[in-house]
């Protein structure tokens, strides 16, 4: 990580550990988590999971609706390779205790424990040589039913002020928020936000709508290939006629919470739920016929999300891979054979 500014503070209650001006990473591929709510069971699990299936990944990108424990986070990813878990804030967060530590170091990112860094808003950084804009906050829902200065600070929305500090750092490859941008691709958020299915006031839904459209205003205006969202609770991906993509996570248990994002092609691959309880149970040693199938699937869905379609060849070796007749190394050698010139000397 290369620092800017870099310094400890050691002076006064709420005090950031650490903070920095400016995150550069040389990370080729990163782990992107959607909202957690607190819940320090699936940090273990995932603490278990996450290496075993990605152990080249060291670094976290959080969605937000974080809200967790420090010690908890640090000690489920204790024995793991994660390095930092860098957070874009969400609406439901304790910014009684992080707006006072974000308003001390403007602009800079803060470490509030010894892996979890929150990020300002808007950030700026740069994850494997791609530019990375994260903007954080959103409208609570369900804020009629919270107490403010407890379970509710009105500093979760968005402000128009950062909305110009977001569209003034120009364009980006890769933008991270918690909020759906306004006209989603994704066809799951559409349908939450048509049919209202928990009865969110009228009020409270011209919040969110307001709030989604500053977030559009930023996505048009810096253009991202990729948008990666939390909040709406439900996972799926779109593609926008212009050839922008987004993607929703879903929480914490349930499908698509976690997605493995490769900064070379920007493209995510999201294990199932299934998948990510077996290497959490048994650390990957056994998978059923079920789980592969799960794995297939999710592969494929992936696949058509970004407008491609499996050859003949591939639904084989998928059918190969769910039975049982060959595992995934021999499967990769026979693609490469299949898909490698011999040089002449070779021949």
């Amino acid at each position: 990580m290369t620092l800017g500014n870099d310094r400890n503070d050691v002076e006064g209650e709420q005090e950031a550990a650490e903070y920095m001006d400016r995150i550069t990473l040389p990370d080729q591929r990163v782990a992107v988590f959607g909202d957690w709510h607190g819940n320090a069971g699936w940090a273990r699990m995932m603490g278990r999971a996450l290496p075993r299936l990605a152990p080249d990944v060291t670094t976290i990108l959080h969605l937000g609706d974080y809200w967790m424990n420090g010690d908890d986070v640090d000690d489920a990813f204790a024995d793991t390779g994660i390095q930092r878990i860098l957070v874009t804030l969400g609406n439901h967060e304790p910014y009684g205790k992080l707006t006072p530590l974000l308003d001390k170091h403007p602009g800079a990112a803060v470490r509030v424990s010894r892996l979890t860094w929150i990020l300002p808003r808007p950030a700026r950084l740069s994850i494997g040589g791609r530019s990375v804009l994260s903007l954080g906050g959103a409208s609570s829902v369900d804020r009629e039913s919270r107490q403010e200065g407890l379970t509710w600070w009105p500093q979760e929305a968005l402000t128009d002020e950062d909305v110009e500090a977001a569209v003034a750092g120009g364009p980006a490859d890769l933008m991270l928020t918690h909020e759906s941008p306004a006209g989603t691709p994704v066809r799951p958020v559409r349908e939450v936000l048509r049919t209202n299915p928990h009865w969110f006031s009228k009020a409270a839904l011209e919040a969110s709508a307001e709030s989604r459209a500053r977030i559009s205003k930023v996505w048009d205006a810096v253009r991202p290939e990729l948008l990666a969202h939390g909040h709406m609770h439900v996972a799926g991906g779109g593609r926008t006629e212009d050839g922008r993509r987004v993607a929703s996570l879903g929480r914490e248990g349930h499908e698509w919470n976690l997605g493995i994002l490769d900064m070379n092609n920007l493209r995510m691959a999201t294990p199932s739920l299934a998948i990510l309880r077996g290497l959490a149970e048994d650390g990957g040693s056994r998978r059923t016929r079920e789980q592969r199938m799960n794995s297939v699937a999710e592969s494929l869905h992936s696949g058509v999300l970004d407008g491609l379609r499996p050859s003949a060849q591939a639904l084989r070796d998928a059918r190969d891979y769910i039975d049982g007749v060959r595992n995934l190394d021999e499967i990769i050698e026979d693609v490469r054979r299949r898909h490698t010139r011999m040089t002449e000397e070779e021949s």
